[in-house]
C-alpha cells in the first residue's frame, strides 16, 4: 500500500514492546509495513481502494495523454503553423496542464488519506497481534525494521517474526477475504504534467514480495 506515506503514527508502539512472559529473552524484528500489506485484510483493502480509484486513475492517464498529443501537435507544427495557431495551441495545453495536475494532486491527497485510514486501523490490530505473539513466546523485544529510524543495523533471518505475525493475524481474522492485493500507493499514478515533457504515465512499481 506510498512507498513512504505508508508509515504509520503507530508504527513506535512496536519498536519496543515488552513481553509478559516470565524472563522473557528473545528479541525479535518485524517488517511491519509488510506485514500489514501482505495480511489478507491489507490485500482487500488495497483491492478495494483500487477499485474506487481506478476510474479516477484512467481519466488522469487519459487527459496526460491528451496534452502530450497536443504537444507533440505544436513541436510538429513549429514552422508551418501561424503565429495565432500556435498561440492558441500552448495556451490550451496550459490550461490543460494546469487543470491535469490540480486534479491529480486533489486525487493523491484523497488516495493518501484513505491508505493512512486503513493502515491505522489494520496497524492498531496487528500491534494486538505482536502483543499476544511477544508474551506467548518470551519475547522482550519485538523491533520494527520498516521504520527508518529503527536502531536495527543487521538482523539474522532466523528472529524475523513477519511471517508468523502475518499467519497469526490471518488465523485471528477468519472473515477477511483471501486475495493477492497490490499496494495502494501509486494507484494515482500520473505525475505532475509539464508541458514540455508530458507523457503516458508509466505503470506503478511492483510490489516487494512479503518476507519469508
Amino acid at each position: 500500500m506510498k512507498s513512504a506515506s505508508l508509515f504509520l503514527p503507530i508504527v513506535g508502539l512496536a519498536l519496543a514492546l515488552p513481553a509478559l512472559a516470565e524472563n522473557p529473552s528473545k528479541v525479535g524484528v518485524i517488517n511491519l509495513q509488510s506485514a500489514i500489506v501482505s495480511t489478507k485484510d491489507g490485500q482487500k483493502a488495497a483491492n478495494d481502494i483500487q477499485a474506487r480509484f481506478n476510474p479516477k486513475k484512467a481519466d488522469l492517464d487519459k487527459r496526460q495523454a491528451d496534452i502530450a498529443q497536443l504537444q507533440d501537435q505544436l513541436n510538429r507544427g513549429r514552422n508551418t503553423l501561424s503565429e495565432e495557431a500556435r498561440q492558441k495551441l500552448t495556451r490550451e495545453i496550459d490550461q490543460k496542464t494546469k487543470s491535469l495536475n490540480r486534479d491529480t494532486e486533489d486525487a493523491r491527497a484523497e488516495l493518501d488519506q484513505e491508505e493512512q485510514k486503513i493502515m491505522n486501523q489494520l496497524g492498531s490490530r496487528i500491534i494486538a497481534v505482536i502483543d499476544k505473539y511477544a508474551k506467548d513466546n518470551g519475547y522482550a523485544m519485538i523491533l520494527d525494521v520498516s521504520s527508518p529510524q529503527t536502531p536495527v543495523m543487521f538482523a539474522s533471518n532466523s528472529v524475523d517474526v513477519t511471517r508468523d505475525i502475518i499467519e497469526l493475524y490471518d488465523k485471528s481474522a477468519p472473515a477477511a477475504a483471501s486475495g493477492t492485493g497490490t499496494p495502494t500507493s501509486g494507484i494515482v499514478a500520473p505525475a505532475a504534467a509539464n508541458p514540455a515533457t508530458a507523457q503516458p504515465a508509466a505503470p506503478a512499481a511492483p510490489k516487494p514480495a512479503p518476507p519469508k
